[in-house]
């Protein structure tokens, strides 16, 4: 990995950058983490304490970063340093991690290799990647191969704890807070021959169920509360994701046609998801 890829706390405790051929110790690596962010887990409606962090980075240095200031955020947190070593992990205990940290350079299995590996053999736990910054091309194979979420490197150090603070709470929203809510599409929204489940994350069509990951059933959820009304790419990216309106917004395209696959009789010709020329894309439960 090239030196643009190395880690960078910002704070007013620490604004020193650490290159990534820096030779240091684990007592170095803990002046990261900034006494201002311990705040953040007093105020989070998630027990941290209860949650397993999977880091798989080959860079020492960034790897040691990461477990200390995710530990100190009361996460626990195992630390790979390859592709092979954390499907491995993945298929030992399926259901340990809550989620993945996951670089995009790896030796052996890269990134992409890894995701695409966990989704084909059905493993949904949320996955943020780590790719270079301004690799557009890497955020978009990411969320090809099955990715929830990118950060680009370098970063700063709040920034990944609001990602994967972020990305535990969507899970925790769609998997045990929507059958409490009294909107129509938390519970599981029905049309004509199919039904999204946005609790079990899967969408049931005849005898087929076909799982969603997290950023799937997000988008879905998204689109259905706007049935009928056409939504911009850049109102997705925003509401679904969080990401700013100056994304490259050709992931969403990606997305669409994967969600294509599950819900229309002829992906080829959508009628449920409809292509909004110069717009962007909207859902139809019951076209004509």
């Amino acid at each position: 990995m090239n030196a643009s890829s190395h880690f960078i706390s910002r704070c007013s405790c620490d604004t020193t950058p650490r290159s990534v051929n820096a030779r240091q110790d684990t007592k170095t690596h803990r002046n990261v983490q900034c006494p201002q962010n311990r705040s953040l887990s007093e105020h989070s409606e998630i027990r941290r304490s209860d949650k397993v962090v999977l880091v798989v980075e080959d860079e020492r240095h960034l790897a040691d970063g990461l477990r200390y200031n995710l530990e100190a955020e009361r996460y626990e947190v195992t630390v790979v340093d390859n592709g092979e070593e954390a499907l491995a992990h993945l298929d030992a205990e399926p259901t340990r991690y809550d989620l993945i940290i996951l670089d995009v350079m790896l030796p052996g299995i890269d990134g992409f290799g890894v995701v695409a590996a966990l989704r084909l053999k059905r493993h949904f736990v949320p996955v943020l990647m780590l790719t270079a910054r301004g690799q557009s091309e890497d955020v978009l194979h990411g969320f090809d191969s099955g990715a929830d979420d990118y950060l680009p490197k370098p970063f700063e150090l709040p920034i990944l704890l609001s990602r994967v603070h972020g990305l535990l709470r969507r899970t925790v929203w769609f998997r045990e807070a929507a059958p409490r809510r009294s909107s129509t599409v938390a519970t599981p929204y029905s049309f004509p021959g199919k039904t999204i489940d946005f609790e079990q994350l899967e969408v049931r069509t005849g005898g087929n169920r076909m799982s969603l990951t997290p950023m799937e059933a997000a988008l879905l959820r998204y689109l259905t509360q706007h049935e009928g009304t056409p939504v911009s790419r850049e109102a997705i990216l925003e509401a679904v994701w969080g990401l700013r309106d100056d994304t490259d917004t050709r992931a969403i395209d990606n997305f669409i046609v994967r969600l294509r696959r599950y819900i229309e009789d002829d992906p080829t010709k959508p009628r449920h998801l409809q292509t909004i020329r110069g717009v962007g894309y909207r859902f139809v439960a019951n076209p004509r």
